[in-house]
């Protein structure tokens, strides 16, 4: 199979790396300044085992790649970017007839558990993964993952549900290439399992890393989101299965000639400047699923409207404390 990572920032850049480190036939889609650097010079991926350059082709848009029938397209862009994304990969030709939508696996590596949803509606074929990976995009054509002795753990299924020929294969693949990638038949599970912990992301971009009433704020916006869960009946991956699977395999490691890791994928858009964040689709998601059932999410809602009035505004982590934005909440 050859996989085409629509999106080769951290997340795709790191998945399409080591795909391709560990000889498989890897295209990376990138945009601006980021495709350029990686036509020009491949993707730098730097890792605790080493710094590779890998010269694995790229392209800037759909048009640019000839898909073919073995083709498996990784959506890797943040959810915010789903659509557009979808609706210009769904009607790309395939050899041989037919269309990306009708023939092709499509397999959602992104936070949140909205994506899927979007592309079930354009493609036959949709798979879920559960993105554990920290990974840093924050220089054109570098990406930096620092966990070994695995880079990562995708746990991997068909969506809505199911386990099939085709994901086995991927996450053989994935195995080959430094990742943890369980197959699991409830695959939504581990994506709900991420989503409590991601609400997070909102306030690490806000605020950066600023001690203890960030963390006050993180536990009220978890504890909203478990109440929003449990309302709506839906179930999530425990502590104990996460760590169980992960624990001792992917540790946070030195990485030679890369940065410390600064934060997390929310946080890394607000750093880049790139004027939108995920917060729609990770603490909106408990917005949503608070005003159905009829939970309120106070916390989470003003979290997904300040990290979103940071981003429109290119305002940089730290730009407003901890104290400032626990006054933004509880004015709410």
């Amino acid at each position: 199979m050859r996989y085409v990572v629509i999106g080769a920032g951290a997340v795709g850049g790191a998945i399409g790396g080591r795909l391709s480190q560990s000889g498989h036939d890897v295209v990376l889609v990138a945009r601006g300044a980021h495709y350029e650097a990686l036509r020009r010079d491949g993707l730098r991926l730097l890792t605790p085992d080493g710094t590779h350059r890998l010269p694995v082709p790229v392209a800037d848009r759909p048009e640019a790649v000839e898909l073919r029938p073995d083709d498996v397209l990784v959506l890797a862009v943040k959810t915010q970017d789903s659509v557009a994304a979808l609706d210009a990969w769904a009607p790309r030709p395939v050899a041989g007839g037919g269309t990306a939508a009708d023939r092709l696996p499509l397999v959602c590596a992104q936070n949140g558990v909205e994506s899927e949803r979007l592309a079930l509606r354009r493609f036959r074929r949709v798979y879920a993964m559960c993105v554990w990976l920290p990974a840093t995009y924050l220089e054109p054509g570098e990406v930096i993952a620092p966990c070994a002795p695995c880079t990562g753990t995708l746990h991997l299924g068909r969506y809505p549900s199911g386990a099939d020929e085709t994901a086995r294969l991927i996450a053989a693949d994935l195995e080959k290439s430094h990742f943890l990638a369980p197959v699991v038949p409830d695959v939504m599970r581990w994506k709900y399992a991420k989503l409590l912990n991601n609400v997070a992301n909102a306030v690490e971009a806000i605020c950066g890393p600023d001690g203890g009433e960030a963390a006050a704020l993180v536990r009220r916006a978890k504890a909203e989101a478990g109440a929003v869960f449990d309302a709506a009946g839906i179930d999530r991956a425990s502590d104990a299965e996460q760590s169980a699977v992960r624990d001792g395999k992917m540790d946070i490691r030195p990485v030679a000639g890369g940065a410390a890791r600064g934060g997390g994928s929310s946080w890394q858009s607000l750093v880049r400047g790139s004027g939108t964040v995920e917060a729609d689709y990770l603490n909106g998601e408990i917005v949503l699923l608070g005003r159905l059932h009829g939970v309120p999410t106070p916390v989470n809602e003003a979290l997904r409207r300040t990290a979103n009035e940071c981003a429109r505004q290119r305002r940089t982590p730290g730009t407003v404390t901890a104290a400032q934005l626990t006054r933004i909440v509880d004015a709410d």
